[in-house]
């Protein structure tokens, strides 16, 4: 369960990543030794931007969910400028960072990191939660090679349909950029554009310039590498399709008809939840706080380790 923090409690040690309006920081529970990943959001920012709902939205996921691949929410506090979410650590580093380091995935490698994302998915779908922001940067990778998808910002619980224009260019379904409403169908579109960054080291609308991304996205057209696996391209097509109704995920099968494609036969998707296939890559980690699998960010000053007395972070706004 979750908890209230103290902020005495908490040793602050190095960032782990940087955000709009805050920062990710390593930091170690001082009553147990457990290590964690601080979110550190600034009120100030937060307010600014207009992201408040978002931010109301992410912690109240975060509360709910408990899934093996996804990140876990260990607690929260605040001070006077700062709210502050404790999330799991998970040590291997972002997708992201190792895709760039090794290019691009053999096919059987792709597929079972796309199978984490389809359950992944799949339990959120279940409870009305929408992802929105599936990118290589999001999915971490543990020290036993599954992934953990983190940073729930832009999540929602939605049971029709949404209007708010929110995402990374090159993951935007075309509903969003027409701004239709849309629903669970965006996240199976961005499972297509990372099954597609996976196998072929680039996503398959890439550009410079954003306005040229759209365009190319509204277009539809994908070309894919003359090594593309012919099964993974078949899935990716079925998943970039514009037409809801013709979708995979939206259909009358529903996420079977993508777990039931012949990219995954003889997948044992049970033994996947239950993390017993061996992973074809474990990330190095030499201890619970190794933060080598992380990039290097320069140092910010010390927070003000000053604790409001509200019994929840967010009700005192």
């Amino acid at each position: 369960m979750d908890r209230r923090l103290e902020l005495s409690n908490i040793e602050v040690l190095q960032t782990l990543g940087t955000g709009s309006f805050g920062r990710v920081r390593l930091c170690r529970v001082r009553s147990t030794g457990d290590y964690a990943a601080l979110k550190i959001l600034k009120k100030s920012d937060i307010l600014k931007m207009k992201q408040v709902d978002h931010v109301i939205s992410e912690f109240s996921i975060l509360r709910t969910i408990r899934h093996p691949f996804l990140v876990n929410l260990i607690g929260f506090t605040q001070d006077d400028r700062y709210l502050y979410l404790a999330l799991e650590f998970v040590a291997g580093g972002e997708l992201f960072s190792y895709l760039r380091t090794i290019g691009k995935l053999d096919n059987n490698h792709a597929r079972l990191y796309a199978a984490q994302i389809t359950t992944m998915f799949e339990y959120m779908h279940a409870q009305n939660i929408i992802y929105r922001d599936l990118k290589p940067e999001n999915l971490l990778i543990g020290h036993d090679g599954y992934l953990k998808l983190t940073d729930f910002g832009f999540a929602k619980v939605v049971e029709g349909r949404t209007y708010t224009l929110c995402g990374t260019p090159e993951y935007l379904a075309p509903e969003i950029l027409l701004n239709k409403g849309h629903g669970k169908p965006v996240d199976w579109w961005t499972l297509g554009i990372i099954i597609y960054e996976m196998l072929a080291g680039i996503d398959p609308f890439t550009d410079e310039e954003p306005m040229a991304i759209y365009q190319k996205i509204l277009k539809g057209k994908v070309k894919f590498p003359r090594n593309f696996d012919k099964n993974a391209k078949s899935l990716v097509k079925h998943l970039l399709v514009a037409d809801l109704s013709k979708r995979y995920g939206n259909l009358k099968n529903g996420v079977n008809d993508i777990k039931n494609h012949r990219w995954f036969s003889g997948l044992d998707w049970l033994r996947l939840l239950a993390k017993g296939i061996d992973m074809p890559y474990r990330p190095t980690v030499r201890s619970p706080d190794d933060t080598s699998n992380f990039s290097r960010y320069p140092d910010s000053p010390n927070l003000s380790p000053i604790v409001r007395a509200s019994d929840d972070p967010f009700l005192d706004w």
